[in-house]
């Protein structure tokens, strides 16, 4: 990587950080069960300039590589997407309000994360997009309804105190959504077992960005 690539690299990681950095609600993490790589997915902002979510990252990155079909099934990785629990809200210049989240966002967000890292080589682009806009669809049907038939019932720890989910596997992976104080959680991931994993409250954002 050159000088001019380092830069830019360091510049986008500190932009993401800053942004977690801002946020009015804590992050949340994998316990310190996990003891491999933690990394930072860019932060959403609503139109008003809140940050309303973030996903941290654990493991491998789940980049998609069109030339090597068995590249997905190599990756082991889980994401913990945490969401501000958010009243629906009139934006301040007066254009448009803001619907209120719940855990159907946080599984809304997840299930999409999940079609995003899943690979499809060698899928033209035209019918790929097609694809998601499809999946995409159904992820969203299937978090308006979490109490549904798709969706099982999982007790994980956050913070050490058992807290109830909602999960589902398919064949890209699995997804959860629950309650965590202070936000809707979710997580999606492959290759690492849901059963076994536990969540946390992040105590230094900051350090994801060294």
């Amino acid at each position: 990587m050159d000088t001019t690539s380092r830069t830019t690299a360091t510049s986008r990681t500190t932009a993401t950080v800053d942004a977690y950095l801002r946020a009015d609600f804590p992050w949340y993490s994998l316990d310190e069960g996990w003891t491999g790589r933690r990394w930072l997915i860019p932060a959403g902002t609503s139109p008003d300039g809140a940050v309303d979510y973030g996903s941290i990252g654990h493991g491998d990155e789940p980049v998609r590589s069109y030339a090597r079909p068995d590249a997905a099934e190599s990756r082991r990785y889980a994401v913990v997407v945490t969401v501000a629990r958010r009243p629906g809200r009139r934006l301040g210049d007066g254009t448009g309000t803001l619907d209120a989240t719940s855990v159907s966002s946080a599984a809304w967000l997840a299930g999409a994360g999940l079609l995003t890292a899943a690979e499809h080589s060698p899928l033209a682009r035209d019918l790929r997009q097609n694809w998601l806009e499809q999946q995409s669809a159904l992820a969203w049907d299937l978090a308006d309804d979490l109490q549904g038939d798709a969706w099982s019932s999982l007790t994980l720890p956050v913070n050490g105190t058992p807290q109830p989910f909602r999960y589902r596997e398919s064949e890209y992976g699995w997804v959860l959504a629950g309650d965590a104080p202070g936000v809707h959680l979710g997580a999606y991931g492959r290759g690492v077992s849901a059963y076994g994993i536990g969540f946390t409250t992040v105590t230094d954002i900051a350090a994801y960005g060294e």
